[in-house]
């Protein structure tokens, strides 16, 4: 039986990072404690924005490396430490992940609770789903395993159409941006402002990917 890690909102945003990083940039994978620090400050695709130095982030990875969720590397003749995550899916690792529960849970540690909605949109580049019926699926399943449960649904927020999951391997509140106070007081919000923010996601995620593409191309042509 998996025993379920308690993580701190800092180990979330590092192991969310690293696991999206070995998807969407294996190339770069594993990541320098540079890379690393960048990453978990990226001003898109993350909620909150943070603004950590590489000294929290250093203590944070000595965190996680306690707990063995991840390892450090060094390359051939290279003096550079790398880190790799030990989540999920490794060789004496217990919990297994499917790309699309892996998926989610990243997105879940960088952005916080959210809808299915926009769990499909977000996780675009890291798996695959056909529609939201898929999403709900495969959050029915990480609620329900025998070795979880993995994430549960919240009450509805007043003017939302959809509910937001929150995964369970940290504090439920850690990573929301919105005290509940204020929430609670928010007028209610037009029906099309999911379907806005879903686009407006999208549109920042086919930015990032074309500045990286671009950055790519500049350094073969150098």
């Amino acid at each position: 039986m998996v025993i379920k890690v308690e993580l701190e909102r800092n180990e979330q945003r590092i192991l969310g990072c690293l696991i999206e990083k070995e998807i969407t940039t294996p190339d770069q994978y594993p990541l320098s404690l540079n890379a690393l620090t960048n990453a978990c400050n990226q001003k898109s695709n993350r909620d909150p924005v943070m603004s950590l130095s590489e000294a929290d982030v250093q203590d944070t990875l000595h965190q996680l490396k306690e707990k063995h969720l991840i390892t450090l590397e060094t390359g051939f003749g290279s003096r550079v430490v790398k880190y790799r995550h030990r989540f999920c899916n490794t060789e004496f690792g217990e919990l297994k992940l499917s790309p699309q529960e892996l998926g989610i849970l990243c997105v879940m540690f960088l952005r916080g609770p959210q809808t299915p909605g926009e769990l499909r949109t977000r996780t675009n580049r890291l798996c695959e789903f056909s529609d939201v019926s898929i999403v709900d699926s495969v959050l029915n399943t990480l609620s329900s395993r025998n070795d979880g449960p993995f994430v549960t649904i919240l009450d509805r927020e007043p003017g939302k159409r959809e509910s937001r999951y929150a995964h369970l391997f940290g504090d439920l509140t850690a990573n929301e941006s919105v005290p509940p106070q204020e929430v609670k007081n928010t007028p209610d919000i037009p029906h099309n402002i999911d379907a806005n923010s879903e686009r407006i996601d999208y549109l920042e995620l086919r930015v990032e990917e074309l500045e990286s593409k671009l950055t790519e191309l500049l350094k073969r042509l150098q």
